[in-house]
């Protein structure tokens, strides 16, 4: 009865947590950086102090809708990566596939990877570049696994692995932010540009005996 009762406890603490994050994704495709948690917790119907309860901080409200956008960019990715297709169809599906993701919510990209007007949130401080940088290094350290997995790279291809993993994130980023800021070409001909400027050692490495190619 107790083990039932603790169990019907954390599946309605983990919905309430649900409908908390998607209350905060509503203010933050709203407002963007300038989300705050006094509108989150006016968007959820509740007070500001049991909006930390439930999060601690607006630190650990970054932290869980990180997690949240970060898991669906990076199962998109596999998507991409895994889908049936030659292997520089397969890179630019990849790279298309993050462009398309902060082209489509791109209040939820400042939240996550700009501070607002000044460097820091009024709020307790938060710095948003200190809780961003650890993101684009989860999504280095799962692209390099991806590519370890899949392109043959030699004695040190784990090592390699990792150097182009991040190298590809880092460009990735940098160059999604400056496209997303100005817009100078299509979503395409940056992905064809990207893509082409990736084509060298990559497109001549061998695929793993028996797995599948990248």
């Amino acid at each position: 009865m107790e083990t039932t009762q603790r169990t019907d406890q954390e599946r309605s603490a983990a919905r309430r947590r649900r409908e908390l994050l998607e209350a905060a994704d509503r203010v933050v495709l709203r407002d963007g950086p300038g989300a705050s948690m006094n509108a989150i917790a006016a968007e959820a119907g509740i007070t500001k102090p049991i909006l930390y309860r439930h999060f601690g901080d607006k630190g650990g409200l970054y932290r869980a809708l990180a997690v949240r956008h970060t898991d669906a960019l990076l199962d998109a990715l596999r998507a991409a990566l895994d889908a049936p297709a030659e292997r520089r169809e397969r890179v630019e599906r990849t790279l298309d596939t993050y462009l398309a993701a902060i082209e489509a919510r791109p209040q939820v990209y400042r939240f996550l990877m700009h501070p607002p007007e000044g460097g820091k949130d009024p709020e307790q401080g938060f710095d948003v570049g200190r809780h961003s940088a650890p993101l684009l290094r989860r999504l280095g350290e799962e692209l390099a696994q991806v590519i370890a997995e899949r392109v043959d790279l030699g004695p040190e291809g784990q090592e390699l692995a990792r150097v182009w993993g991040h190298g590809i994130v880092g460009m990735m980023h940098a160059a999604g932010d400056w496209w997303l800021g100005e817009r100078p070409c299509s979503r395409a001909q940056l992905v064809r540009s990207l893509a082409d400027l990736l084509w060298g050692r990559l497109a001549e490495a061998g695929d793993r005996v028996g797995g599948p190619g990248f």
